[in-house]
């Protein structure tokens, strides 16, 4: 009988996290596969940052390499803020042999698509909303209207994209305080992301939204991955679950420094380099 790999073997294609709080959390999914939870952002994490979000979609291989993962861990999990839905639909997530016991948990958690039931549970639009959404359009125009601008509604939240405008980062300067404030009258925040700025209901973020499914589902360990701000949450509620919960957490991309920083492995090729990484992984456990 031939022996099964080791996965802690030199033969191991998996990147060695650079914090031994990594390491211990790679040791820990790997140990006990069955116990752990792999969750990861969408945008800039399994998909490419693109100038136009509507044309963004799960990178070539991803879905495979979650399909292949799946089997050995507990449960996967996608954590955005784009609306369930979408990030169903743009990921290409619905009815993927494999994928049954996939999770996308939306607006930073807000929302919740179960591929197992296909089942898409929202709670109503948050008050103060429509009336932010009305104030926009003229907000926007005392600030000069600026051209290249993208308004995105997902329903339980609306967003301010400027990575299209001529200058995205003098643009999204100009509009962060009006923005603010706008959403403070309306009670509601504002998320800041990669050029983009969302006003959203306050009490979710993906920190909550990671530990209550942890919990939920009785995870012994986790791996997480994302790219921008808003994951800073994710992070610090894996932070706050170790030693008893041991994580691994992934930086996509070299953007945002903050994330980089705190990382156990980052991963400075993006998405492309993320979805190596679960191949790996799906290859190790396998």
């Amino acid at each position: 009988m031939t022996a099964a790999p080791d996965p802690h073997s030199s033969r191991s294609p998996l990147p060695e996290p650079v914090t031994e709080a990594g390491r211990a959390g790679l040791r820990a999914v790997l140990d006990q596969p069955s116990a752990a939870v792999v969750a990861l952002d969408f945008d800039g994490t399994l998909a490419d940052i693109v100038p136009d979000p509507d044309s963004a979609r799960a990178r070539p291989g991803a879905v495979d390499a979650l399909a292949r993962l799946a089997p050995h861990v507990r449960s996967l999990a996608v954590v955005t803020g784009r609306p369930a839905e979408t990030a169903v639909r743009y990921g290409g997530f619905a009815h993927v042999p494999g994928l049954e016991h996939l999770v996308v948990l939306g607006l930073y958690g807000a929302e919740r698509w179960d591929a197992a039931s296909g089942e898409l549970t929202a709670p109503p639009p948050p008050p103060g909303l429509t009336a932010a959404r009305a104030e926009l359009p003229a907000v926007l125009a005392e600030h000069g209207n600026l051209p290249g601008l993208w308004t995105e509604d997902k329903g339980q939240a609306v967003a301010v994209h400027t990575r299209r405008a001529e200058d995205p980062q003098g643009a999204y300067d100009a509009l962060l305080a009006p923005l603010t404030a706008l959403a403070a009258r309306h009670g509601l925040i504002v998320e800041p992301g990669r050029m983009v700025l969302e006003l959203r209901p306050p009490g979710m973020d993906k920190g909550k939204a990671l530990t209550t499914y942890l919990d939920e589902v009785g995870a012994a360990s986790v791996l997480y991955a994302g790219d921008d701000l808003g994951d800073l949450a994710a992070y610090a509620a894996v932070e706050a679950g170790r030693p008893a919960r041991p994580g691994l957490l992934l930086a996509s991309g070299t953007e945002v420094p903050e994330l980089t920083d705190r990382a156990d492995l980052p991963l400075a090729g993006g998405p492309e380099e993320v979805v190596a990484f679960l191949s790996a992984l799906a290859d190790t456990l396998s």
